[in-house]
């Protein structure tokens, strides 16, 4: 069975089997470590985006350094890193979209 008749228009969507799924799988390690640490969507009530930006940079200096995963959590310092990165990425995405509701005209 040939597929000469088969035709998808999906060229332009979003490929989501590119992803590396160990990656996000681990990224959502440290994300379950920090809900059952903290409580879920906790990090989503900080204010000082400061601290975000600070854990993502230790973790990769971290890494850098030659430490592979963090002490505390077993987990290795690129998810960590990528959460919190995640975490900005999600506060400049409500930014935007905030300013966007409030634009005046």
């Amino acid at each position: 069975m040939g597929n000469e008749n088969f035709i998808k228009h999906d060229s332009n969507k979003i490929r989501v089997g590119l992803l590396e799924p160990d990656f996000v799988l681990g990224v959502a390690d440290v994300a379950t470590f920090g809900a059952n640490k903290y409580a879920k969507d906790n990090w989503k009530k900080c204010d000082d985006l400061d601290r975000y930006k600070d854990a993502a940079l230790r973790h990769l200096f971290a890494y850098l350094k030659g430490e592979k995963v963090d002490e505390e959590t077993g987990l290795s310092h690129l998810y960590h890193a990528s959460c919190n990165l995640m975490f900005l990425d999600y506060f400049d995405r409500q930014e935007k979209k905030w300013n966007h509701q409030n634009k005046k005209d």
